[in-house]
């Protein structure tokens, strides 16, 4: 198969930033007196705040407003994003960066697709605002992985049919979008054996060999 574009998913992909989704959902929990560990913390990977909030709340005994929902939604995002800060260029793994310049170098397009409203400030972080040629975010879309839309709304702004675009992804959302997409599919991380995907890679330079 030859691809004519990669659409990278950004959390777990290209940076880690679950450590600061989990001290942020923490502290969320902890004012709700809702029991929160890690493996809550994956079950959130790839989906929308909203519904991971929803998550968080299966432990809730009360009920909450949406209007309260919302209010602590948006609480978890002014911490997450204050969390943030504390990214740099450092946080970029050589071999990613070595590794998306040569992509970039081959003519194949790049773009990303993440759920996250955060990409654009993340991306800026990582010292790759501008890198790639199409972002579709939470900005961009109504519904979130494991929807098809961001990255579908990624190809569009690419101009490239989805059957020609390969998505890197790490969370079992991401890759049932992608499928829904009629995308092929990369996995990597804890689900780089997945039967899901159609390529795997045991690290990200491994891309290389695919495209």
């Amino acid at each position: 198969m030859v691809y004519e574009a990669v659409i990278f998913d950004l959390d777990g992909v290209l940076c880690h930033t679950d450590k600061y989704h989990y001290m942020a959902w923490k502290e969320i929990a902890g004012e709700l007196g809702i029991s929160f560990d890690r493996k809550i913390n994956d079950r959130m990977r790839g989906v929308s705040r909203m519904e991971s909030l929803e998550i968080l709340l299966e432990n809730f005994k009360g009920n909450l407003s949406w209007q309260q929902k919302e209010c602590y939604a948006q609480k978890k995002n002014r911490i997450y994003r204050c969390l943030l800060k504390n990214i740099s260029e450092k946080d970029l793994e050589p071999e990613v960066k070595q590794t998306l310049d040569a992509i970039k170098a081959s003519g194949i397009k790049t773009a990303i697709g993440s759920s996250s409203r955060n990409t654009k400030f993340i991306l800026e972080q990582l010292g790759l605002s501008g890198f790639f040629d199409a972002v579709a975010d939470g900005t961009d879309i109504t519904r979130s992985k494991p929807d098809p839309e961001v990255f579908i709304k990624a190809a569009e702004f690419l101009g490239v049919e989805p059957k020609s675009c390969l998505v890197v992804e790490d969370a079992v959302a991401g890759l049932t979008a992608a499928a829904a997409a009629g995308m092929d599919c990369a996995a990597m991380g804890n689900l780089k054996d997945s039967a899901k995907a159609d390529h795997y890679l045991d690290r990200f330079s491994d891309l290389l060999h695919i495209l």
